[in-house]
């Protein structure tokens, strides 16, 4: 064979060596080096290639070319990879810097604040009046001075002849006076006048839409600073406005004008602020105030001669007596005014993780933030120390952290606000706890189910799921403007949505899965979202619920579904490259992807937590959380290897796979009702339809222990030496329990409607028991109250003596309640009740015959042992002008009787000056519940109050400053 010498291209220049001679063989040398290249002796060899002739030397050099490509692809690859993870290392140790600067500057402005509150504390003391809008100490309350300078009255309040035009024109609008004769009781002087309802609140207005930079946090640790301060006319009209008393947006200072740009202003406040109230149509007061009705204290008139009030709930009258004492003195128009004491929030007991996802987080801080009512709530299991953020009006449903880690946003349900009580998302500062942005009012149809911060852009972008009918997507760009821009909006699914997530990695790339689908959503350039559905390989393989997501390292899609599998979906496809099967059983209700790659799952039957490789192959490491904290609903991740974990039966658990899981926070999982204080010890009793019975402390704000008792508890009670507690359950049952052991020593049943309330009285020998089935249940108490005997039941009867009704016929008058029990209360000296009822009855009692006190002016004089009867003389102001019976739903007296505590239908709580005998009486209001407000009451020493809410099961301990 003839050799024949040749020079070969390969991509560049390449000559022979000088001493190569024909019928030599001939090597083509193929180089790794990229560089300049010269004789090829001279370089490093990667491989060589006998060639026999041309068309091999060909081939052989174009495999030789696609190796290399390969090859450089690869590298290049694993370059961008390792690139990839540096800058997100570097990434999250600024944003750890930053973070532990900001709260470094939060600690700093707490403890300015502080001082503040000290320095304006001594001048309060000193006799100097603050004036209004003053802020005092950390909390981010606005406080107003109790008290009211006669000019302000006399602002406030005009008589009734003064002239309409007048320089001091009253901005209260007056009712006229109805005849007397609307009263079956003589009365010689009967005063008639217009409430004003709640004017003091420490609730700031949530309306702040204005961006606060992140640079400049607030001094408040505990509440967000609100909007500019509203203006006032001296013509506002407050006719027909029967909730703006009941949720104090007047936090600002009382003095003030509208000014020419009202209606920009008026877009910043709530229409239960006095302006909106002032800019309401002229035509629609009149209509109403055509057929005006009879509510609340709105129509309340004095009779000096009996010395009784008379009020009106649903048109129905109610005389409320004085005590002989107060008769000649009492003003039915004097303004009663808020009390010096203050609620600040110190606590907040529970979680929301039976029906809400990926509501559970890890800051930079150290602390974890996730929410319960209409709290978001950042708590530092460290240091035992929680703030919250105040801002929402309702349920909040979703959260969202920024790619910051310093920037939050929730979104929240329709609420009572006719404007800030609409679904709306809020974008807030974790240190300064000040909102950024308020985005969607108005914009949403039920409530905001998802929420999500684009990642690959820096969170530039938000998106948010309506949880309306056609569950509707949205992607906002949330910095721009004072409210947000939305860049687009479609019909996410005719199906429910349960998860909504940016991409990671891929700009404007969004993933959502609900009941029976998996979305992949593209936003272009021109603001157009589109859609392409998940392929499931098989109808076998479709499962009923699609439960979660979670994005791997390198860009792919995980999800878990109904059927207990997880699912990986190729990056950038709507195609599934892997199935792990029958990973639970149950539905997958979380997947937590780690930083060091692999991945762990949480199963929301079994309770079982499941560690895989980043292939997802088991590793081997799995724990399981106890039945009783419920399944996994949320997992993320914690510090170093602890894994942040929420429940099914709202709680969260902190541990790790090899350590085990223990629950940092409990709650509760039902409606709730029943709440008591300890009498001796800073601790109260919690109880609720989950059957559960909690006893918590308040000092190490923890639960001291639980138990289910098998019953839907209504109400409860402690003896009167704290060692028995009394359970009312639903069924009619009462139950006896060891307060220390938790032993049910006995087991009664009163009929078979539900316990409404349990009370002891002062000495601790007898038990009182109000039922729904219009009964009090009276009982002897012996055997260190473990043993009780039934002394009768205050009862409907029949008055033999005849009476002339109203309408001038005789008939016999029955006594005693004809609707169910609400509320109870003891006499000090043990002789006589007395009693509440769904239609708005004040009874008395005369305990051991079991008889009514047909008199009630033979009681008026009477010292009651507390005060929990919201229908008394000493409660007249805790109902607003235009309350109808039930927005006020308990209330209690501190132990020192100084202040009284209400709660109301509208989630609010507050505080007033006790006792609340007029009907002007100012408050401060205060936010957090979602959900009516079932239960209020105060600790033995009156230094914290508790509430409870309804059906948002959430505790919440307010101390009192």
């Amino acid at each position: 064979m003839n050799w024949t010498p040749a020079v070969v291209r390969v991509g560049f220049n390449v000559r022979l060596p000088d001493d190569t001679h024909p019928g030599d063989p001939i090597f083509m040398y193929y180089l790794r080096s990229s560089t300049s290249l010269d004789v090829i002796s001279k370089f490093s060899i990667y491989h060589c290639v006998l060639v026999t002739d041309m068309q091999t030397v060909t081939a052989k050099v174009q495999l030789a070319w696609n190796d290399m490509i390969e090859t450089e692809n690869e590298s290049l690859r694993e370059r961008v990879c390792d690139l990839e993870k540096k800058v997100l290392e570097q990434g999250d140790e600024i944003v750890c810097l930053r973070s532990t600067l900001a709260d470094v500057l939060r600690r700093l402005n707490q403890l300015e604040g502080c001082r503040t509150l000290s320095l304006n504390t001594s001048a309060l003391k000193n006799g100097n009046t603050p004036r209004a809008g003053n802020h005092y100490g950390g909390n981010g309350h606005h406080l107003i001075s109790p008290t009211l300078s006669q000019k302000e009255v006399t602002l406030r309040y005009r008589s009734a002849n003064e002239h309409p035009g007048s320089a001091l024109r009253d901005p209260v609008r007056r009712v006229p006076s109805h005849n007397s004769s609307h009263s079956s009781l003589p009365q010689r002087r009967a005063v008639h006048y217009q409430s004003t309802g709640s004017l003091h609140s420490d609730s700031p207005s949530s309306s702040s839409v204005s961006p606060v930079p992140p640079a400049s946090p607030s001094p408040s640790p505990t509440r967000p600073g609100t909007a500019q301060k509203p203006q006032r006319s001296s013509g506002t009209n407050l006719y027909n406005s029967k909730r703006w008393s009941s949720t104090g947006d007047f936090n600002q200072a009382q003095n003030f004008s509208v000014a020419p740009q009202s209606s920009t202003l008026a877009s910043r406040l709530g229409t239960k602020s006095l302006l909106n109230l002032n800019l309401r149509s002229q035509p629609q007061q009149n209509h109403n105030h055509h057929y005006h009705q009879k509510h609340g204290t709105r129509d309340a008139t004095y009779n000096e001669e009996e010395g009784s009030v008379r009020m009106f709930l649903r048109g129905r009258p109610i005389n409320l007596y004085a005590p002989t004492a107060e008769i000649a003195s009492y003003d039915i128009t004097k303004v009663a005014t808020a009390p010096s004491s203050r609620l600040k929030l110190d606590w907040v007991y529970g979680y929301r993780g039976k029906d809400c996802r990926s509501n559970l987080y890890l800051l930079p801080t150290g602390e974890m933030v996730y929410f319960v009512a209409s709290v978001a709530v950042l708590y530092n299991v460290e240091e035992q120390s929680q703030r919250h953020y105040l801002g929402h009006t309702d349920d909040i449903k979703c959260l969202a952290i920024h790619p910051n880690k310093l920037l939050v946003a929730t979104g929240q349900t329709a609420g009572h606000d006719n404007r800030e009580g609409k679904p709306h998302i809020r974008v807030w500062n974790s240190v300064s706890l000040a909102t950024v942005v308020v985005l969607g009012l108005g914009e949403f149809e039920r409530s905001i189910s998802c929420l999500s911060f684009s990642k690959a852009d820096g969170g530039s972008l938000l998106c948010a799921i309506d949880e309306g009918n056609d569950h509707n997507i949205s992607v906002w760009d949330w910095q721009k403007n004072e409210k947000g821009h939305k860049i687009t909006e479609t019909k996410c699914s005719m199906d429910t949505v349960v998860a909504a997530e940016f991409h990671p990695l891929e700009r404007n790339q969004i993933v959502t899965c609900g009941k029976g689908h998996i979305s992949f959503w593209t936003l272009d350039a021109g603001g157009t979202l589109y859609k392409r559905n998940g392929i499931f390989e098989t109808t076998r393989d479709r499962p009923k619920y699609v439960t979660c997501l979670a994005f791997t390292q390198n860009g792919d899609i995980l999800s878990g579904d109904s059927n207990g599998s997880v699912v990986i979906w190729g990056r950038g496809t709507n195609n599934i490259i892997k199935v792990a099967r029958n990973v639970h059983e149950g539905s997958v209700f979380s997947i937590c992807v780690l930083k060091e790659g692999s991945i762990i799952t949480g199963g929301g039957k079994d309770g079982k937590l499941i560690q895989f490789d980043s292939s997802m192959h088991p590793t081997g490491y799995e724990a399981q959380v106890a039945e009783h904290l419920g399944g996994i609903r949320t997992v993320s991740e914690g510090r170093g290897s602890q894994l942040l974990v929420g429940s099914t039966r709202n709680c969260i658990l902190i541990g790790s796979l090899s350590m085990g899981f223990s629950p940092a926070v409990l709650g509760h999982t039902d409606e709730l009702w029943a709440l008591c204080p300890h009498p001796t010890l800073a601790q109260f009793l919690t109880a609720g339809f989950d059957r559960i019975v909690q006893l918590w402390d308040s000092l190490s704000r923890s639960v001291v222990w639980s138990k289910d008792i098998a019953e839907q508890a209504q109400s409860a009670a402690f003896s009167s030496d704290g060692r028995i507690i009394i359970v009312g359950c639903v069924s009619g049952k009462w139950i006896v329990m060891n307060s220390e052991t938790r032993e049910i020593y006995s087991t009664h049943v009163d009929g078979n409607e539900p316990i409404q309330v349990a009370k002891f009285s002062p000495d601790g020998t007898l038990l009182a028991l109000g039922s729904r089935d219009n009964y009090i249940y009276i009982y002897q108490v012996t055997d260190g109250a473990r043993h009780y005997t039934r002394l009768g039941r205050c009862t409907c009867w029949e008055d033999k003596r005849r009476r002339r009704c109203s309408t001038g016929a005789i008939v016999d008058k029955m006594l005693g309640h004809s609707s169910f029990i609400t509320h109870l209360d003891w006499s000090k000296d043990n002789e006589h009740l007395r009693s509440n009822s769904g239609d708005y009855e004040l009874l008395y009692w005369k305990v051991k015959l079991c008889r009514q006190v047909t008199h009630s002016t033979q009681l008026r004089d009477t010292a009651w042992a507390s005060n929990s009867c919201v229908l008394t003389f000493s409660t007249i102001g805790i109902w607003p002008e235009g309350a109808d019976g039930t927005d006020v739903n308990a209330c209690e007296r501190s132990n020192g009787s100084k202040v009284m505590a209400t709660g109301d239908d509208f989630g609010k709580v507050k505080l007033y000056s006790y006792p609340v005998k007029q009907p002007k009486s100012l408050c401060h209001v205060y936010g957090g519940h979602s959900s009516h407000v079932t239960n209020v009451t105060f600790l033995h020493d009156d230094s914290r109050l508790i509430s409870i809410g309804g059906k948002d099961t959430s505790v919440l301990q307010w101390e009192i400053i």
